[in-house]
């Protein structure tokens, strides 16, 4: 399909969005002392203004999931009434794997102090932090966004599924993935800075740049498709190769993953680090380990009010209130759910629709 001008729109706010986060966080970053990066970070509370930053970019994100939701249905004639509203306060301040937000945004500390212990130079560690920090940020952010969106489409049960969209310029895993439909429950697999978005949409016709991988191909030039493809991959396709096929044999679907599954980069990074991601928040429900958060589940929150209807159990967690029932993350529930109307029951349980 065409790309309609409100994904367009959406592409174009979220790379904007993401751009500024990203910015910001990079200002933040130079007020580090190179010599003192853990002190200085405690002494410039520069951990609490990231915070406060990216979840303000993820909310923003989050927003304008109905919205889109509404006018892209309406782009395509298809009627598919909401369930609920998105509730984008539930995706703003926790990773999208159900970790401590704030935990995540320390990594690229940890990343600098394995490379200054390595032998290098107080620069050199700090711009392997600053790219930690901007593949963190960018990925958080643009998570966010996809899973309103996705949320948007679980909410309206007319709505079978979502086509994969390209933004800009795309690496080849992605490429080859453009124009594919998806069920509502399948989740969005991408790589760290990936800044595809899904399309709600019931099927594909693929005759667009953005929806179909060899007129993606075309639009590129020799330069851009050697980058993107590698200089034989891409020799490969230009000489008759099936794009698919070039792409699977030299790198397949590596390192794209759904959130709330560690993707191979952020593995890797955990074995270099030391940091096996203790931090995630892995519960078991019915006998599977799915993604969780303890995110909003303080008795005063959304969440929390609403898993209190149903248990009574709460404990105390640094001086709150809490309930005992983990909170599952949007990916978790589709996992879970036997069908569209138990998942719209527990994605109203869980906090994530109005």
């Amino acid at each position: 399909m065409a790309a309609p001008s409100p994904a367009l729109a959406q592409a174009d706010e979220r790379a904007r969005l993401l751009e500024a986060a990203v910015r910001a966080a990079g200002l933040l970053w130079r007020e580090l002392d190179p010599n003192d990066v853990s002190g200085s970070w405690e002494r410039e509370r520069i951990g609490d203004r990231l915070l406060l930053a990216v979840s303000q970019a993820q909310l923003l994100a989050a927003m304008s999931a109905d919205d889109y939701a509404d006018l892209m249905l309406a782009a395509q004639e298809i009627e598919a009434e909401a369930a609920g509203k998105v509730n984008a306060q539930a995706l703003a301040g926790v990773a999208s794997d159900g970790r401590d937000l704030a935990d995540l945004l320390l990594q690229p500390v940890v990343t600098t102090a394995v490379a200054r212990a390595g032998g290098a130079a107080p620069a050199e560690a700090m711009n392997a932090g600053i790219g930690a920090l901007t593949r963190i940020v960018g990925t958080q952010v643009a998570d966010a966004g996809r899973a309103a969106s996705s949320l948007a489409v679980a909410a309206r049960p007319g709505v079978s599924g979502y086509i994969r969209m390209l933004v800009g310029t795309s690496c080849g895993r992605c490429a080859i993935l453009a124009g594919r439909w998806y069920r509502w429950d399948a989740g969005f697999n991408r790589h760290p800075l990936c800044n595809c978005i899904g399309i709600p949409a019931d099927e594909d016709t693929a005759d667009d740049a953005m929806t179909e991988p060899m007129a993606y191909f075309r639009s590129l030039s020799k330069a851009e498709q050697d980058k993107a493809f590698t200089k034989s991959g891409a020799q490969a396709v230009r000489d008759g190769a099936d794009i698919s096929q070039v792409v699977n044999a030299r790198r397949g679907a590596l390192g794209l993953d759904a959130p709330g599954r560690l993707t191979v980069q952020e593995r890797q990074a955990g074995q270099r680090t030391g940091d096996r991601f203790r931090h995630l928040q892995r519960v078991d429900a019915y006998g599977r380990s799915v993604a969780a958060t303890t995110e909003g589940t303080t008795i005063r929150g959304l969440a929390g009010k609403r898993l209190l209807e149903t248990s009574s159990a709460t404990k105390r967690v640094n001086g709150r209130t809490v309930v005992k029932t983990p909170r599952l993350m949007p990916e978790a529930i589709y996992d879970l759910a036997t069908n569209r109307e138990d998942a719209i029951r527990l994605l109203r349980r869980f906090g994530y629709i109005l």
